[in-house]
């Protein structure tokens, strides 16, 4: 493993940017210089996270998610 964090990564098992391995060493990121600790899935080269949409759920029973365009900057927490 590297010590850059991927460019785009999801919580999601079933998206294909889930990374397992990256997950369990703990991903931070900071977003319009605050950190956030509710990012559902970002990408650093397009500049946008997704976020919960307060406790609005899908028909599934995912949380809907909102797209928020911005810098960001991600980095292993360990």
């Amino acid at each position: 493993m590297t010590d850059t964090a991927p460019d785009r990564l999801s919580n999601d098992p079933r998206s294909k940017f889930h990374d397992a391995a990256a997950l369990e060493r703990g991903i931070g990121i900071r977003f319009n210089g605050n950190e956030r600790t509710d990012v559902e899935e970002y990408c650093v080269s397009e500049g946008w996270v997704l976020v919960p949409a307060g406790k609005a759920l899908d028909r599934r029973g995912r949380p809907m998610t909102i797209k928020l365009k911005g810098t960001v900057e991600a980095r292993f927490l360990t």
